[in-house]
């Protein structure tokens, strides 16, 4: 070392001049294959300016570097326990690593994990809700409210737990514990909760009454429970652990006070209030969210209160509910967002709005005038022309606007229609549909179920939350419908012709948590008639599988998707004129489902893969296949899964031949369509039996009674076989053929 270098040194140390003092560590955050690590600079910063922070993990030694804090570490394994310290650098080189932090185990979070809407039916007595929400390790709030009476909206949260005197009602602006003898939630479960016993009728668990619940797990990006004892301090800020900053605040004193709302597309300045439907407010704003003079918007770490008794009063106690906006942290790549905070203005009752994402949850208010609040939901019924409305303000029992597509969600957000007929501004909270997760088995995705029409109210049990219920008589002629919950419950569509879209209203049928609820047939479109035999395929929607969309022509603009991947069949449907049921697949042409015609190689468009019609994100509208600019249209998309699902196609030999679809088990549904010539789209399923020598089929383009005695198609392990016998529809020497099989 030169002795000029060393002098330099020496003269930088007798100075103060060195590297920092060890950064003062936070809190680590998990995300999907990173975590987020706060933490406070240096009170020595070695007398240079710090130019860099590094965050070091334990075990392996990733690092993420930044500015300031926070910071994410990027690259880590999920499943692993990580601890993390920091180093500042200046000028002067690099100073000693912080104290480890706290240990978090990265995760890939989804949607359903974390958010349920459940219906459930009251007994009076235990009542069990299992919705896979863990809110025994996790923390979490539970709303619940009565569909079919008139009741309060009841509001629990593990931070203050379970008991009569826990309950809050969001209609009212009363004590906690008020009217506590008919609002019970007894305990939080692994996988759900509890509710005790009652004896009034129209309360969270009366007797027979429909009811819905609500359940918010705790997750950073999401949503989060804080509570505190007041202390009449002006500008007092209240820590969260959000990890983001909050869309919305809504805090309830344990006492007799209102709820008041903060969100972040008020007027600044200004609050709201949940249980009134007075527009949003300046009065006393900086005593609520602020210091007494100014209002102080929350940051990623705290939110503040004024001295108001509705938020920090000397000897009153206080729980607040946070909600995230755009914050990431979900899905594979940890970047999705599944809860939006925003607002809208209509303009004569219209206004599209963009999330990003579908949503199956919005909380809604408008804010330049009185009117009630609103809550909607897939689960009870939001869809193009089906609205189940709640009004988190009312005892109300539920309204159901049917018929008429003037607020829906869409596959990138949310769509109002003139129809909807106020002119205002509004905000809002959104939530993701789920699920998120790429399905590992077709049974938690796909179930066929077979039953005896009753003319009596009944179910078709799925297993799952079905999205789409496909029907179709067996034992004599009869209709091929489809019902969906993203058109609406009650509206029907046939397979096997050209007609528009039904408001099957003499027929009810509602979508619950586990398959559909089949009311007393006295329609023309009967599916429930006393002494006939159905077949029912339930779906749901989940990435990589099938998804559908609602739209409505504009010339040759792609249509969003939310499939995940390119999909490589897709059946569309006008809805709103009488058309074809259009098919494309990944072969060259268009087909129809409602016929058995040939596939048309030309002047109606390319298939899926020749002119990339169909990507991972949009699918083509089929301008001119679809008619006028103004169809409405859905369309049913699917893809290969491994193990789950494929979509394929073979040529026929004449001779047996296995159709290798990389199942482990066989094939529980199979669909299959002859493409070069003639034939009919034929369908053979687990649960009418796909036995050597007794296949049943059935031909989706006829009202055809079901076939039996035949020996034309079998299951294997690894897929499906065509046998010999199999008739040109399904197996001609040289014939091209498509298929959608499931296992």
């Amino acid at each position: 070392m030169s002795s000029r270098y060393q002098a330099a040194i020496l003269s930088a140390s007798f100075n103060g001049l060195k590297a920092p003092d060890a950064p003062t560590i936070g809190t680590a955050t998990a995300g999907a294959g990173s975590a987020s690590v706060t933490f406070t600079a240096p009170a020595n910063v070695g007398g240079s300016a710090i130019t860099s922070y590094t965050v070091i993990s334990s075990p392996g030694s990733i690092i993420g570097t930044g500015a300031s804090s926070p910071i994410t570490v990027s690259g880590l394994t999920n499943g692993t326990a990580y601890t993390f310290t920091v180093v500042a650098t200046n000028a002067y080189g690099t100073g000693p690593a912080s104290a480890a932090s706290n240990s978090v185990t990265p995760a890939v979070n989804y949607i359903e994990d974390v958010f349920s809407t459940w219906l459930y039916t009251g007994n009076g007595t235990t009542n069990v809700i299992t919705n896979n929400i863990d809110l025994s390790t996790k923390s979490g709030m539970v709303w619940m409210k009565s569909r079919s009476d008139a009741f309060y909206h009841g509001v629990y949260d593990t931070v203050r737990g379970t008991g009569t005197s826990k309950s809050l009602y969001t209609n009212t602006n009363e004590a906690q514990g008020y009217n506590s003898t008919n609002q019970n939630l007894t305990a939080f479960n692994a996988d759900g909760f509890t509710l005790g016993a009652t004896s009034s009728t129209n309360a969270i668990n009366g007797s027979g009454g429909s009811m819905c619940s609500w359940t918010f797990r705790e997750q950073a990006n999401f949503f989060d429970i804080v509570t505190w004892s007041g202390n009449d301090v002006s500008g007092r800020e209240i820590a969260h652990s959000l990890g983001s900053t909050p869309g919305m605040v809504v805090i309830k004193s344990l006492v007799t006070d209102d709820w008041v709302v903060w969100h972040r597309s008020l007027t600044s300045g200004n609050y709201i209030v949940l249980n009134t439907t007075a527009a949003q407010t300046t009065s006393a704003a900086v005593n609520r969210f602020g210091n007494g003079t100014t209002t102080v918007d929350p940051t990623a770490t705290v939110f503040t209160v004024g001295n108001n008794g509705t938020v920090n009063q000397s000897g009153n106690n206080y729980v607040a509910y946070l909600f995230a906006h755009n914050a990431g942290g979900f899905g594979l790549s940890g970047t999705d967002n599944v809860i939006s905070c925003g607002s809208f203005s209509t303009s004569a009752g219209a206004a599209t709005v963009t999330l990003g994402y579908e949503p199956q949850y919005i909380l809604w208010k408008r804010i330049d005038a009185t009117q009630n609040w609103n809550v909607y939901d897939t689960m009870r019924g939001w869809a193009q022309k089906q609205v189940a409305q709640l009004y988190p303000n009312l005892t109300q029992i539920e309204d159901m606007y049917l018929g008429s597509e003037y607020f829906f969600p869409t596959a990138t957000g949310f769509q109002l229609n003139s129809s909807f007929g106020l002119a205002g501004t509004y905000i809002y909270v959104a939530i993701r549909r789920g699920p998120m997760k790429v399905p590992t088995v077709g049974t938690s995705v796909f179930t066929p179920v077979t039953r005896t029409g009753t003319s009596a109210v009944g179910t078709s049990v799925s297993g799952f939350a079905t999205d789409s219920y496909w029907i179709q008589r067996r034992n004599g002629t009869g209709y091929n419908q489809n019902f969906d919950r993203l058109r609406g419950a009650l509206m029907s569509l046939q397979r096997y012709n050209n007609a528009t879209e039904n408001d099957n209203a003499d027929t009810a049928l509602a979508f619950p948590n586990n398959g559909v609820s089949i009311g007393a047939d006295s329609s023309a479109w009967a599916f429930n008639t006393s002494g006939e035999t159905y077949i029912d395929y339930h779906f749901q929607r989940a990435p990589g599988f099938f998804d559908e969309i609602c739209f409505t022509v504009s010339g040759s603009v792609p249509r969003a998707h939310n499939l995940g991947v390119t999909p490589e069949l897709v059946i569309y449907k006008t809805r709103g004129s009488a058309d074809s049921w259009w098919v494309c697949a990944n072969v060259n042409g268009v087909g129809q489902l409602n016929n058995a015609s040939a596939w048309a190689l030309t002047g109606l468009g390319n298939g899926l893969t020749a002119v990339a019609q169909a990507t991972s994100t949009t699918i083509s509208n089929l301008n001119g296949v679809l008619l006028s600019s103004t169809n409405t249209v859905v369309a049913y998309l699917f893809a290969t899964v491994a193990g789950v699902s494929k979509v394929g196609s073979y040529t026929g030999t004449g001779a047996l031949q296995t159709v290798n679809c990389a199942f482990t088990t066989g094939a529980r549904f199979v669909l299959i369509k002859r493409t070069d010539s003639t034939g009919d789209w034929w369908t053979y399923d687990s649960a009418r039996g796909i036995t050597s020598g007794n296949d049943p089929y059935l031909y989706v383009n006829t009202t055809d009674a079901e076939v039996t005695g035949t020996n034309y198609v079998d299951t294997t392990g690894v897929g499906f076989q065509v046998t010999a016998a199999a008739p040109a529809g399904l197996n001609a020497v040289g014939g091209t053929y498509i298929f959608l099989a499931i296992a």
